[in-house]
């Protein structure tokens, strides 16, 4: 099966509406508006708005809808919700097979990685060629920016690469046992496993060019709900662009506001270990260039289709909104809660050490399991 048509499988395989708690659509012009999500840690910027009242600071009466993986961007396009965050990569080829949704702003910057077995000779990606990579599954985001870092380094993701899926949480279970020679992961695994020692980093969106400037997660609208209520959608777009400035400036209180409030399984400490490896510098202008980057890397890597123009599909994947801009985020302030950032000289990966050094029975240990299962 070639990479288009895994990719294509991924996105079609849905089962729609199942697994979400949902409504029916608001009316065009209407002030509501139903965000998706999943609960995930980078997802901060959704709860954080809702908690710190910037929905309705833009006059909207804010509804939230809990999804799963599977089915989350048919959910979106089919009108179950009207507007979330998320990875660009996870939505371009759906967009390029027709799905009706708007890339509208940036979120963050480098939540995904590929890291190499410590004891093994991968220390670059051209060590990757003909080599097993463990992913947490075909078409998820980890796998698809494996593919792009293989394919602008001349290597074939489809013939020198043999890929094996295993759950998010096990892993560095898969490298220790020699099942793997590397892995593709998302946070709070990276970090963990760098924590442990396991792995050293081969390519790392959060650090590596060009990848470092690229905003892997962008609000995205449906369609329709667009056309429907631009006001609306552009008003939602600021309250989680908003959401996401302050989330930089109060990382600590954003991971601590996102587990006690019970929107995600996790732990502070955990949570904390996440979101400080995330940069969340909301731009429109960012999201807007990630959406060609992605997409031109994606079809060298060959997931999208070769008759495929990235210029027209970067245009159908991005809409501009009235009032959202990136002179407005530069002028926009943020409160700075006091506690609220990680300290300078805090090494963030002791909070990972002290969370694998817990005994199996802790809480924090069987929330960890938990929530990397979800990763």
């Amino acid at each position: 099966m070639t990479l288009i048509q895994l990719t294509s499988a991924a996105a079609l395989s849905a089962l729609l509406f199942t697994g979400c708690n949902k409504d029916s659509g608001a009316a065009a012009g209407s002030n509501k508006v139903r965000v998706g999500y999943i609960g995930l840690t980078c997802e901060a910027p959704i709860f954080s708005a809702v908690e710190k009242g910037f929905f309705k600071e833009e006059g909207l009466d804010v509804s939230l809808v809990k999804c799963e993986w599977a089915n989350y961007k048919d959910v979106l396009a089919l009108g179950g919700f009207d507007i979330t965050h998320h990875l660009v990569m996870y939505f371009l080829k759906p967009i390029e097979q027709g799905l009706d949704v708007k890339f509208t702003g940036g979120i963050h910057r480098g939540c995904l990685r590929v890291q190499a077995w410590t004891k093994g000779d991968i220390h670059m990606i051209k060590d990757l060629r003909g080599k097993r990579i463990g992913v947490p599954g075909m078409g998820t985001p980890p796998f698809i920016f494996a593919n792009r870092v293989l394919g602008a380094n001349g290597i074939d993701p489809g013939k020198e690469i043999t890929w094996r899926v295993f759950p998010a949480g096990e892993l560095g279970l898969a490298l220790e046992k020699g099942e793997v020679d590397a892995v593709a992961d998302s946070e709070p695994i990276g970090s963990l496993l760098i924590a442990e020692g396991k792995v050293r980093n081969v390519a790392d969106q959060a650090k590596d060019p060009p990848y470092k400037d690229e905003y892997c997660c962008a609000v995205i609208v449906n369609g329709k709900f667009l056309a429907a209520n631009p006001k609306t959608a552009a008003a939602a777009t600021r309250a989680l662009l908003k959401a996401a400035k302050w989330v930089e400036a109060n990382p600590a209180v954003a991971a601590r506001l996102s587990v006690e409030k019970k929107y995600l399984a996790s732990n502070p400490e955990l949570n904390t270990v996440a979101i400080s490896h995330l940069r969340y510098v909301p731009s429109v202008s960012g999201a807007e260039a990630a959406v060609n980057s992605a997409a031109a890397e994606m079809k060298i890597a060959g997931m999208l289709s070769p008759s495929t123009d990235v210029p027209s599909l970067a245009k159908r994947a991005f809409a501009h909104l009235d009032g959202v801009s990136d002179e407005w985020l530069q002028n926009l302030q943020v409160e700075r809660v006091a506690g609220g950032q990680v300290p300078p000289d805090q090494d963030i990966r002791l909070f990972a050490e002290l969370i694998l050094s817990d005994t199996e029975e802790s809480c924090c240990k069987a929330q960890k399991k938990t929530f990397a299962a979800k990763e």
